[in-house]
């Protein structure tokens, strides 16, 4: 019996994969530790009586965006509209979507490696061809090195993750607005990935404007403790917006995610006390590193990149395992080679990882 084949280069891809061990302490996937507040869901449990569930969702989901505009326009000088949000089934959709709107055979798109792996996965999956800029030994970006690549591939995508997932690094203003007059020049998109972009000092929001070619995509699975939920969004250019909603898949937000989506906007001040508390949590973890014999990177996320000294990081990270703690292994990844990856959790997650790191390594962490 004959069966067709996949396309040539996806035959040859890997899938993208976070290994799901059932340990005591999980702290490989960057998620909240903590649930949203009980009010959220007791309002998504009243609101789920209110869906006609014989019916199709709001296909533009109008109030979600709307009222991310709200919230998001905030910080977006001059404020936003529904038109300039894109809302979907987690960031990595809106990611898909961008590839699908702008990149495709014959195009590039452009990433800063080491950085979140599905911009480039994303970007093969879709027939875009991929430029892999490398950073500097310190995970910085060479800005002219940059400047250079962009000139001279010309990527209709330029993907810039700050905070940079895996590394933690925070690029500053400075750093952004270069990029984008050099991908303005060779008539790109950027795209400023702020998965984490609660955690850091200065957002690339600022920079949204109609007449620039930059957008700044985040998630509903971090700060807002709503994994589960599988919501990200867009803010930027309308004209942008236009674009995704031709290449996405009708009613492909369903009414729950839509409802959740905006009742966990009536909780602003919630999630901004969460990241306060993971905020701290995260410099006792950074302090409890010191303490240990790792090398480790600054973050302005809710994760610490480090890599045990004289150790073999993927030894460490079983050893880790073995004593009922999970961390994301990095330890064969491309320019990381033997980084580990702790996701901050709750003071008891964080102590519990603190030790089993310390026994492992032979040290006294607290």
């Amino acid at each position: 019996m004959g069966r067709p084949e996949a396309r040539a280069d996806v035959r040859l891809m890997e899938g993208y994969h976070s290994p799901q061990v059932d340990v005591d302490v999980r702290l490989n996937t960057n998620e909240a530790p903590e649930p949203p507040p009980e009010t959220f869901v007791a309002a998504l449990k009243v609101a789920l009586d209110g869906i006609a569930w014989n019916r199709y969702p709001d296909r533009s989901a109008s109030a979600l965006r709307a009222r991310l505009a709200e919230v998001e326009g905030r910080h977006v000088p001059g404020g936003l509209t529904a038109a300039n949000v894109f809302a979907a089934n987690g960031s990595n959709e809106v990611l898909q979507s961008l590839c699908l709107a702008y990149g495709g055979t014959g195009r590039r798109a452009l990433s800063f490696e080491p950085t979140y792996a599905l911009h480039t996965h994303i970007a093969k999956v879709t027939g875009t061809g991929v430029v892999e800029v490398d950073r500097n030994e310190d995970f910085t970006i060479d800005l002219d090195r940059a400047v250079e690549a962009v000139e001279q591939h010309r990527p209709v995508i330029t993907f810039l993750c700050s905070p940079n997932n895996p590394t933690g690094r925070v690029e500053d203003e400075a750093t952004v607005r270069v990029l984008l007059e050099a991908v303005e020049r060779v008539d790109g998109l950027l795209v400023v990935d702020e998965a984490y972009g609660q955690f850091a000092r200065w957002s690339a929001q600022a920079l949204v404007h109609e007449d620039a070619p930059v957008v700044v995509t985040r998630t509903y699975s971090k700060t807002w403790s709503a994994a589960a939920l599988r919501l990200g969004y867009l803010v930027g250019p309308t004209w942008v917006v236009a674009e995704l909603e031709k290449v996405v898949l009708p009613y492909h937000l369903d009414s729950i995610t839509q409802i959740a989506g905006q009742l966990a906007l009536d909780h602003l001040p919630e999630m901004e006390a969460r990241v306060e508390r993971l905020v701290a949590e995260r410099e006792r973890l950074v302090e409890g590193l010191a303490r240990l014999p790792v090398e480790q990177w600054p973050s302005g996320a809710n994760f610490v990149l480090f890599r045990p000294t004289g150790r073999d990081g993927a030894r460490v990270w079983s050893e880790l395992v073995e004593r009922s703690v999970l961390v994301r292994n990095c330890a064969s990844w491309p320019r990381l080679e033997g980084c580990l990856r702790v996701t901050v959790g709750t003071r008891a997650e964080n102590e519990a990882f603190l030790a089993a790191l310390g026994e492992v390594l032979g040290v006294v962490a607290l």
